[in-house]
Formats: C-alpha cells, sequence, structure tokens
C-alpha cells in the first residue's frame, strides 16, 4: 500500500502559504465589516457605494470560499489514505492520486494570485490596439490581436465590451477600444502593453512574399472614482458625434450616437459607440479619458521619481515585446522574459496564458531583487497552460 502521507503533507504546507497571500485572518474581519454595510437600508441611496460595496464582499467570499474547498478536500482526501491504510486496500490508491493530482493543480492556479501586488492589480482593463507599419498587413494584424483577446476573455469568464472600432482601408482594423471586465483583469493584461510584430506569407500579396506588421497594445486599469484627482475642464474637450457602425461598415446603429471625445491638452483621443444612446456612449468615453488621463499622471510621477533615482525603464509603451513568426518556422517570442512557445495557432485562439505567467514571475523577481529576469521552464514546443 503506497504511503501518501509526504504528498499530503505538502499540500497541507501550500495551503498554510495561501493562508498568508490570500490574507485570510484580515478577510473574515472584512466580511463581517461588509455584510453590515450591506445591511445598511440606505446602502443604495449610493449607487456607485452599493456597487463597490457588494463587489468587495463578493470578491471577500470568493477567496474564503477557495481557502475553505481546499482546506476540506485535503481534509476528506487525508482521511480516504488512512482509510485505505487501515483496511490494507490498494483499489483507494487510484481515486487517492487523482484527488491529489486535482488539488496539486488547484494550488498551481491559486498561487497565480501571489504574482500579484501592484495597487489596480485587480480592476478591469482599458485596452486600445493600434496597427502599426505594415498596411493592410498590419490592420489585419490588429484585427487578429483583438479576436486573440476576445477569446482569452471569453474563456476566463470575464467579459469584454467593444467600445469602438476603426475598420481597416482594405482589411481588419485600424484600431480598436474596449474594456475587459474580470477580477485581475488589468493584472492579467498589464504585459501585453506594447509593440506586437507578425511575420508570416502575407495573403494580401500577389507574389506571396514574407511580410512583417506591427500593431501597438495599450492597457490602462479602469478607475471608476478618480473625480477627485482629474478634473477635466470642458473648454479642453472636443466631442464629436457620428453614425455607430461594426467592422467591415455594418450599422449598429442609424443615429449618430457614437461619441468621440479629444483632450485637447494632451491629444488624448477616446471613443464608443456600444450604447445605443448618446448619452450613454459619452459618459462611457468619459470614464475612459479620465482613467487614461489618470494613467498619464501616474506614470509622470513615476518617471520623475526614477530620475530623481536614477532609474531607467526597461521596457515602455512603444517597445517591442513579443514576436509571432507564422514562417519560415512557427514560433511566438516574448521579448522580455525570453519565454517560447511553438503552438502558434493556440496562443493566437487566445491561449496566451504562459506569456501572462511569464511576465508576471519576472515583474514579481525583479520587485524581490532577484537580479535577472524569471524564465519559464520549457522548451520552444511549451504548451499552453493557465497563469
Amino acid at each position: 500500500m503506497q504511503d501518501f502521507t509526504p504528498e499530503i503533507a505538502e499540500l497541507r504546507r501550500r495551503l498554510d502559504e495561501a493562508a498568508v497571500y490570500l490574507r485570510i485572518t484580515d478577510l473574515v474581519g472584512q466580511r463581517t465589516a461588509l455584510e453590515g454595510e450591506m445591511a445598511d437600508p440606505d446602502l443604495w441611496n449610493d449607487q456607485d457605494r452599493g456597487r463597490r460595496v457588494q463587489q468587495d464582499l463578493s470578491r471577500v467570499v470568493e477567496d474564503l470560499g477557495l481557502h475553505e474547498d481546499l482546506t476540506t478536500r485535503i481534509e476528506d482526501t487525508e482521511t480516504l489514505a488512512e482509510l485505505a491504510v487501515e483496511e490494507d486496500d490498494e483499489s483507494y490508491e487510484a481515486e487517492i492520486a487523482d484527488a491529489l493530482a486535482g488539488l496539486a493543480a488547484s494550488f498551481d492556479d491559486l498561487e497565480g494570485r501571489a504574482l500579484f501586488s501592484g495597487k489596480y492589480d485587480e480592476s478591469d482593463a482599458v485596452c486600445y490596439v493600434q496597427s502599426g507599419a505594415g498596411g493592410t498587413d498590419a490592420q489585419d494584424w490588429a484585427e487578429i490581436l483583438l479576436r486573440m483577446y476576445t477569446r482569452w476573455a471569453d474563456r476566463r469568464g470575464f467579459t469584454l465590451e467593444l467600445h469602438s472600432v476603426s475598420p481597416g482601408t482594405e482589411a481588419g482594423i485600424s484600431s480598436a477600444e474596449f474594456i475587459i471586465r474580470g477580477r485581475h483583469a488589468f493584472g492579467l493584461m498589464q504585459g501585453e502593453r506594447g509593440v506586437h510584430r507578425l511575420v508570416r506569407i502575407s495573403p494580401f500579396n500577389k507574389e506571396s512574399k514574407r511580410q512583417t506588421a506591427f500593431a501597438s497594445v495599450q492597457v490602462v486599469p479602469l478607475f471608476e472614482e478618480v473625480a477627485d484627482e482629474i478634473q477635466i475642464d470642458e473648454s479642453d474637450l472636443r466631442i464629436d458625434t457620428y453614425r455607430s457602425s461594426g467592422a467591415g461598415g455594418q450599422h449598429v446603429n442609424v443615429t449618430d450616437s457614437a461619441v468621440r471625445i479629444t483632450h485637447l491638452p494632451t491629444n488624448i483621443v477616446v471613443s464608443c459607440q456600444n450604447e445605443r444612446s448618446q448619452h450613454r456612449n459619452r459618459d462611457a468615453a468619459m470614464k475612459v479619458l479620465r482613467s487614461r488621463l489618470y494613467d498619464r499622471k501616474q506614470k509622470e510621477q513615476q518617471a520623475k521619481l526614477d530620475e530623481i533615482g536614477g532609474e531607467k525603464k526597461k521596457i515602455g509603451f512603444g517597445s517591442q515585446i513579443r514576436s509571432y513568426v507564422l514562417h519560415p518556422y512557427q514560433m511566438v517570442k516574448d521579448l522580455r522574459t525570453k519565454l517560447e512557445v511553438g503552438a502558434v495557432d493556440r496562443v493566437l485562439d487566445g491561449g496566451f496564458d504562459p506569456f501572462i505567467k511569464a511576465y508576471l514571475m519576472q515583474k514579481a523577481a525583479a520587485a524581490h531583487g532577484a537580479g535577472a529576469p524569471a524564465k519559464e521552464t520549457g522548451d520552444r514546443r511549451q504548451e499552453t497552460g493557465a497563469a
């Protein structure tokens, strides 16, 4: 009869670690406080406060539930292992081994939470994809990236709100702005910021020549409450309305309900066309504008601190971060973490979680002064997995 004691002991060690990075003791107190707020009959007089308290309570209950579920599963597996030893019954071994493997996989997924350390990592993500050099191929590439992020969000159970799309001249899209809503959406997507490069045989080239195309991705956290810190003067805005249309020119609405807002001092442009109401589109666009202005302010402050401290950022927006090669070989390579994956189709189908995990590991290592960036193990044919 196999002895499973070492495996169970290791799972209990990981459970104790989970209690630390999930802050279980603090969460118990937070749940009590938030439940008290939810019981306040005047809570929903302020809709924003009501939604915020509800979301916070949901997250606290989720984490406490995860820890409780893992505790129960470990105890049940330990009881089954003890029963197998008492009865000297080897028929239980396969069931115990499956339970241990499932628990190990659950901890692998959960421990990704420990990689989130940023102030806004739990926020929703405001994303902007822009085609770059490469003509029609670049516009097609921008649309491929939009599809990749859409499928990734769907796999995660997140919601992707497409705010605006500018169709390409011949194919694809010129740009797209969208919000990914879900817990840790920004924390997961932050590593996508930068320039993405595609190398392939162009489907738009009659001579079937190899073509390189570029597209840039911006990602900022969605700041729900920045009114006190970001004051926008209406005189600094140019607001244009136009008829909503989707990629390919299909009309979403026959009225001029779409809104484009230009912040003149910074030349930041945001737009929204996914609502039928011009008023709602304006509100949504203003929320995105405040988020981008707040992010700009934060970056300016950090740049000043870095200058004083003599630090230089290795990676900034506009730098190439990842290369997707479809010809003459197939490879996706992250230029920051050096992670390589051969399953290009799977990555483009939304399976880029290994790159998310490698980036977060590198970021965590740098934050702890580990020196060299963390490298994901595996060769260039590494299979995709959850972050």
